[in-house]
């Protein structure tokens, strides 16, 4: 963690990176934390410009059309009320038993007032705890408390929130309790200044800001690669047995079954898990077979590799085989030289300085957040099964000499719909995920999905896959926008890196040509926007037979012949 000094020194030239318009929206003063946040930013490559509000301007901010904050274009909105504002509302209200109804009320029409008049992100901050004691221990469960109003409040904002993703929630409270309230609240600050924040709480929270922000341009981390032997369990697999290791519900051994818990959580919640360890492939798996108290099974591990070469090429072989970036991946290891080894030869990967003592890997690991998310959907669940299956079609393309065998013996077939209440969740989580194979790199809520639906002027296009050993899912989605009679403009494209090399691509060409046809439309129109990370499609229109003209794509579609694609459309039935 950075301190707040640090914070307000820029190591680097910041007109390359990702330029980012923030507004902070507060009853108090933020300038410290104007500075940590846009500090923060820089150490992740995001070039922030961030607009502070005038102290207590919230409603007037949002409410009045003519106000500076609807005179700009803001990419993300911060909403930040103190508990210490909210105390003296509380104490100036003669219907105390109403006052966390009321004041939700007021935070939901601030929300739905923004979503009405911006396209902004919001961040809403939660609120810190104060007890003012008047009713002692009792307070929590005393409905004319304040204790008792303010933790319902955060309870019905997270209940509000959770529905929509494109509010989320700065969990103040949560800080509160792992840094302190002295270290929340600077007392001197306040009655001068009228900052509430404690210095030392502004680097965590500004983490946190920009943890939320990154993962709304979609970087964020999707696998997490772990050691086993005094990573998983205690001791090690090959030399003390099975029977001998740390594992279990007494002593240091609890402290790997709540870490094995954590990751099943993880895994749960979609992230991908991988083994890599040096040791016997099969003494390695025994534990996950038959020790009594191991949490996690081998079912958890969509890629398990043991074996004496270098963890660092054995986690080039993983990426290769998973085809994501080094920079969405976390390595664990409890060994400092195995963790240096891969920092030092696979620099964007993450490799979190793990505690000597086990019993602290856990309150480490809260402290990093290193899985931030703005959106989930129903089949994260699943996404363990699919990177299985792939393991399978990786080892089993060895298996052939010729590509076009391969695919043959696939024997893939892709299912085509519109966008619908029931692809929604995954085509707005595919393109805040989809980097590579992404055209113009649009990253869609749900919300912005249910409007392309029910709009005329869009055709939302989505694309499934499944082959003799499993179902991708939901891989691709094309956004088509309607800009004449006859003419129509790819908004964006993208597809799951997961089926890269499949053909999928020229799939897809031959049914937007099919489907244009079909209404009547002549022209197909494109474009290629640059990222850092998608160069991989750069000169993918040339490639399938569209013709550039300036810094367009153009496709005829009566003209075009068919592009050779091994897959076969079919209508979702068994």
């Amino acid at each position: 963690m950075y301190s707040f000094r640090e914070l307000l020194k820029p190591e680097r030239e910041v007109e390359s990176f990702k330029k980012q318009e923030i507004a902070i929206l507060s009853d108090s003063s933020c300038q410290f934390l104007t500075k940590a946040v846009r500090g923060y930013g820089i150490k992740h490559s995001l070039n922030l410009s961030i607009w502070e509000s005038p102290i207590d301007q919230i409603e007037n901010q949002i409410f009045n059309p003519l106000s500076e904050f609807h005179k700009k274009t803001f990419d993300t909105t911060i909403i930040f009320e103190s508990s210490h504002s909210l105390l003296n509302k509380f104490n100036s209200t003669s219907s105390k038993e109403e006052f966390s109804d009321t004041q939700f009320e007021m935070t939901k029409n601030r929300i739905d007032k923004l979503l009405e008049s911006t396209q902004s992100k919001i961040i809403l901050f939660n609120y810190y705890e104060i007890n003012d004691q008047i009713f002692g221990n009792n307070s929590s469960k005393n409905k004319i408390s304040f204790i008792f109003h303010l933790r319902r409040l955060n309870f019905l904002i997270s209940k509000f929130t959770s529905t929509n993703n494109a509010i989320s929630i700065l969990d103040i409270s949560t800080i509160q309790n792992k840094i302190g309230s002295k270290n929340m609240f600077d007392s001197s600050l306040y009655v001068n200044y009228g900052m509430v924040l404690n210095l030392n709480s502004l680097p965590v929270i500004s983490k946190n800001i920009i943890d939320i922000i990154s993962s709304y341009e979609s970087i964020f981390k999707k696998c997490l690669i772990l050691d086993l032997d005094n990573t998983l369990w205690g001791g090690i697999i090959g030399d003390d047995g099975i029977e001998n290791i740390k594992l279990g519900n007494l002593g240091i051994g609890k402290s790997f079954v709540d870490f094995q818990y954590w990751i099943k959580k993880l895994k749960e919640r979609g992230i991908i898990i991988c083994v890599c360890s040096k040791n016997t492939e099969d003494v390695a798996k025994n534990v996950f077979i038959n020790h009594p108290d191991m949490v996690l099974s081998l079912k958890d591990i969509s890629v398990f590799v043991a074996n004496w070469d270098s963890k660092v090429d054995n986690i080039k072989n993983i990426q290769k085989t998973l085809n994501i970036s080094y920079d969405s991946i976390v390595f664990i290891d409890d060994n400092p030289y195995e963790r240096d080894s891969v920092k030092e030869n696979i620099p964007s990967i993450t490799v979190p300085e793990l505690p000597q003592d086990p019993s602290d890997y856990l309150s480490f690991l809260y402290e990093e957040n290193l899985f931030e998310t703005v959106s989930l959907s129903s089949l994260d669940k699943d996404r363990t099964k699919l990177y299985q299956t792939e393991y399978e079609r990786v080892k089993s393309k060895n298996n052939f000499t010729d590509l076009t065998d391969y695919m043959i013996n696939l024997n893939m077939k892709s299912k085509v719909e519109l966008l619908n209440p029931f692809n929604i969740p995954r085509v707005s989580q595919l393109s805040q995920r989809s980097n590579q194979f992404n055209l113009r790199t649009i990253r869609y809520l749900e919300e912005d999905l249910v409007k392309i639906m029910n709009s005329d002027n869009f055709y939302g296009l989505v694309f499934d896959l499944k082959d003799k050993f499993g179902d991708h899912g939901i891989i691709s989605f094309v956004i088509l926008k309607m800009t004449s009679s006859n003419e129509v403009f790819i908004e964006n494209w993208a597809m799951s890196c997961r089926v890269l090399e499949r053909g999928m691509e020229n799939f897809i060409v031959n049914y937007l040509q099919d489907f244009c046809i079909n209404k009547k439309i002549k022209t197909i129109v494109s474009e290629y926007i640059k990222t850092k990370k998608n160069s991989l499609v750069e000169n993918l229109f040339s490639k399938l037979g569209f013709e550039r003209l300036e810094e367009k794509y153009f496709l005829n579609t009566s003209q075009v012949m068919k592009l050779e694609t091994k897959i076969k459309i079919y209508d979702g039935k068994k």
